[in-house]
């Protein structure tokens, strides 16, 4: 059954990241939502495993692609031992899952992440601290253990206004 929903373009700044994911790989579309992350993943020769509380908004995925629908804050990680050459996060934080998700990648794997930070609570949803990432929270997650190659703290004014923390980061 066809999805009735457009699909929502790929982040910015994961369609400027996901050429550094090696060619071929798998990759870790997490919370993957409607799936525009990992349709565009697919698309582009990637094996995608795109993972979700509630897959009824990701309809007829695409080749390539293998669904999971699980809770990531009440049930056990689902891919244990598992590693993938890249991993996407937009728009969802769970904080147990930060040292899990570095983790779970292969040597040069790429770590794609983009979320609300503290400040988004003066534009809307979500205004939760629970849900929105401290001063340089990917930052701490990812020292020591991945290169840094890009990050951002800042608002941004599209698809709307909000405070985003976002970032980049390889195995070396």
């Amino acid at each position: 059954m066809a999805s009735h929903l457009p699909e929502l373009a790929a982040s910015p700044w994961v369609r400027e990241w996901i050429s550094w994911i090696q060619p071929g790989g798998a990759v870790l579309d997490l919370a993957c939502g409607s799936g525009r992350h990992a349709r565009l993943l697919a698309r582009m020769g990637f094996e995608v495993d795109a993972v979700d509380r509630d897959l009824s908004l990701f309809a007829d995925p695409p080749a390539g692609v293998a669904t999971r629908e699980a809770d990531l804050e009440q049930g056990a990680w689902p891919y244990a031992g598992k590693r993938w050459a890249g991993i996407v996060v937009t728009h969802y934080l769970h904080r147990p899952l930060l040292p899990i998700l570095v983790d779970s990648l292969e040597p040069l794997g790429m770590l794609i992440y983009e979320t609300f930070a503290r400040g988004n609570e003066r534009f809307g949803k979500p205004s939760n601290p629970a849900f929105l990432l401290q001063p340089g929270e990917l930052l701490d997650a990812v020292r020591g253990k991945l290169r840094v190659v890009a990050y951002e703290d800042r608002v941004v004014s599209e698809p709307r206004e909000a405070a985003i923390q976002r970032i980049a980061a390889r195995r070396e």
